[in-house]
């Protein structure tokens, strides 16, 4: 391995794993890296019963910089363990993926496992493939890379990377994210006998960026980094259905700004995809970014993200590790047409120390209930019943002096739409840290509410009826306490649970397993 030679590269990598472990705000049952950077969930599979999560990684410090592919796997989607890096640049000033191995997938090649990624070179990225060994720890890179040459011709493109690949009856076929000047995101369709020569199909679907508002936060972005093209309704991908049966992900990205994550519902037949409707995928924009799913051998469809960080780039650096991986996620087709989200189930056997609170009343502008909860690793699920008008408050993490809390609202309009909002604005003392405040729709037809809420340090995951807002705070405190009030209006508290969630690292841990 080189030397640390990047101008970030303050902390000797000897110290990073060590800095790492001590920083307060490095979540313990979430997936992180040994130390330095990690960002994009990529190969998310389960192969001969084994989970694989491979994922964006710079050992060399918390910053992007020479990306390799870490790799973990799991047998359970909870506890981890580090395996050997998957890719690591090539030498040699020609190689393709000279600067950096990014995001791709993992499929199976005939009982072959394969990745197919983009390498990169100077500026510029191009689909590679390299192909594993039976138990998935080495990996050799095809002589043909890259296995496409250059992005289509006569299209002046915004940026090309990041991939999608699946395979109809004896063909492969593969998106590219991408985005056309002056109009909008794409992803350019491909498709190959053998994962090796590709020939080009044309544009899935074009978004329509150039004409919507760029404030908003269902804007489509000038490039749709890490396209996922999937079946939520019953069938395979390319089989027919119903007309918003398939789902198509992508992220909004704009000259090198991530945005957000959104999916369009519709049709894929033949070489388009016929949307249906746009939908944010989670309320915390960028907090859940370039997401990637699979298909477990039990038919569930999960789904991982990268939750960036909020604060400051030398504040990463410092602290020796930067990016946190998302609990994952089972993604279903709702009733309404939309995805609906939770947490695995198998997470809950990190659950300890429960407390129950019976079934009341919540009045707006009566005392705080008394939860009997603190932690900063927790678990808590609420049933709630929110008559119109209602505002119920869950404050997280705040100190006994009552100067920090980071807030969970829940609010009921006089129809049957309510509103999730995260309310970070009293959720740190650290002037530099991103405090704004995130909130979108939920369904709540009659006023009912199951709410989900997962603590860990710094990361916090929401899911309130199916819909998930992910965000970071950095308390500075040390605030642990939980309370529960209604800010406004009348609600009904029908259940309230706590656990305390273990940690899912028990051993030391090294840059390179």
């Amino acid at each position: 391995m080189t030397e640390l030679t990047h101008p970030l590269a303050t902390v000797p990598r000897d110290e990073l794993v060590a800095r790492a472990e001590a920083d307060p705000h490095r979540p313990r049952f979430h997936f992180v890296s040994p130390a330095g950077w990690l960002n994009d969930p990529n190969g998310v599979s389960q192969w001969n019963g084994t989970y694989h999560l491979f994922y964006q990684y710079n050992p060399e410090g918390a910053f992007h910089h020479r990306i390799q592919w870490g790799h973990a796997s799991s047998t359970d989607l909870v506890s981890w363990s580090d395996l050997p890096v998957a890719l690591e640049p090539s030498g040699g000033p020609d190689s393709p993926d000279r600067d950096g191995c990014w995001s791709g997938v993992l499929v199976n090649d005939g009982g072959t496992p394969t990745l197919v990624y983009s390498g990169r070179h100077g500026e510029h990225e191009l689909p590679c493939v390299a192909v594993g060994t039976p138990d998935l720890l080495s990996w050799a890179k095809a002589p043909e890379n890259p296995v496409i040459a250059a992005p289509p011709a006569g299209v002046e493109i915004t940026a090309y990377r990041d991939h999608c690949v699946w395979r109809e009856g004896t063909i492969w076929r593969q998106l590219v994210g991408s985005g056309i000047r002056g109009r909008g995101g794409t992803a350019f369709l491909y498709e190959s006998a053998d994962l090796r020569s590709w020939g080009y199909i044309g544009p899935l679907l074009i978004g329509d960026a150039a004409d919507r508002d760029e404030a908003a936060s269902d804007w489509t972005g000038t490039m749709w980094e890490c396209v996922d093209l999937f079946r939520a309704g019953p069938g395979t991908l390319g089989s027919g259905g119903g007309p918003a049966d398939d789902v198509l992900v992508f992220s909004a990205w704009n000259d090198g700004d991530t945005r957000h994550p959104l999916y369009w519902t519709g049709q894929y037949s033949g070489d388009s995809f016929e949307p249906a409707a746009l939908h944010r995928l989670d309320y915390g924009g960028r907090f859940f970014y370039a997401p990637q799913s699979f298909a477990d051998e039990s038919g569930r469809r999960i789904m991982f993200g990268w939750l960036q960080e909020g604060r400051s780039d030398a504040a990463m650096v410092e602290a020796g590790w930067s990016g946190v991986m998302s609990l994952p996620r089972v993604t279903t087709l709702a009733a309404d047409g939309t995805l609906s989200f939770a947490p695995v189930p198998e997470l809950e056997q990190l659950r300890s120390q429960h407390v129950h609170l019976p079934g009341r009343v919540l009045a707006g502008g009566g005392t705080p209930v008394e939860t009997g909860v603190s932690g900063n690793q927790l678990d808590l699920e609420l049933e709630l019943q929110l008559a119109p008008g209602a505002v119920v408050r869950l404050g997280l993490l705040g100190s006994q002096d009552g100067v920090e809390e980071t807030a969970v609202e829940l609010s009921r309009g006089s129809g049957g739409q309510g509103t999730l909002r995260l309310d970070r604005t009293r959720s740190s003392l650290d002037p530099l840290v991103d405090v704004e405040q995130k909130s979108g729709p939920v369904p709540m037809s009659d006023g009912r509410v199951h709410l989900r809420i997962l603590v860990d340090h710094s990361a916090v995951e929401i899911f309130a009826n199916g819909k998930p807002l992910t965000a970071r705070v950095y308390p500075t405190l040390g605030g642990e306490s939980v309370s529960l009030t209604a800010a406004a209006g009348t609600a009904r508290l029908l259940s309230f649970d706590a656990w305390t969630m273990g940690g899912i690292f028990g051993g030391a841990r090294t840059l390179f397993p």
